[in-house]
């Protein structure tokens, strides 16, 4: 599959997904939002800057800039992107939910995508629990 394939089955998925269920998950904090790039462009544009090995947000905000600007003409400036980015935060981890569930259905006990977030050890003191 092609990066152009690549791009445009990621925006299909994360329409169909925010569309049906996904949208209760991003905030609206005003009655006004320029909504002349969607939410769906968003997360689509950060799923494809990350699965094209794009770790910061200003990595994807340029590579769109400078290579995907024909496929979203109404690409926001950096700051505004950052701005979106974060009011659809939230959607990311019942989408990763939803993207092992119908892999889990796919292809049973095997892993597809996962969160490579790190969890921090808490000691069994700093959240008051006790051995007994």
């Amino acid at each position: 599959m092609n990066w152009q394939e690549r791009l445009i089955t990621i925006y299909l998925y994360v329409c169909k997904h925010y569309q049906q269920n996904l949208w209760t998950h991003s905030q609206r904090m005003s009655h006004y939002a320029d909504l002349s790039f969607s939410d769906e462009e968003v997360i689509t544009l950060f799923l494809f800057g990350v699965m094209d090995k794009h770790r910061e947000i200003k990595d994807i905000d340029e590579y769109a800039d400078r290579h995907l600007r024909d496929g979203f003409p109404r690409l926001p400036s950096y700051v505004a992107y950052v701005q979106r980015l974060n009011q659809v935060a939230d959607v990311f981890a019942p989408l990763l939910a939803l993207i092992q569930q119908e892999q889990e259905t796919r292809d049973p006990g095997q892993f597809w995508l996962s969160d490579s977030f790190p969890v921090a050890k808490v000691p069994s003191k700093a959240i008051g629990l006790r051995r007994v």
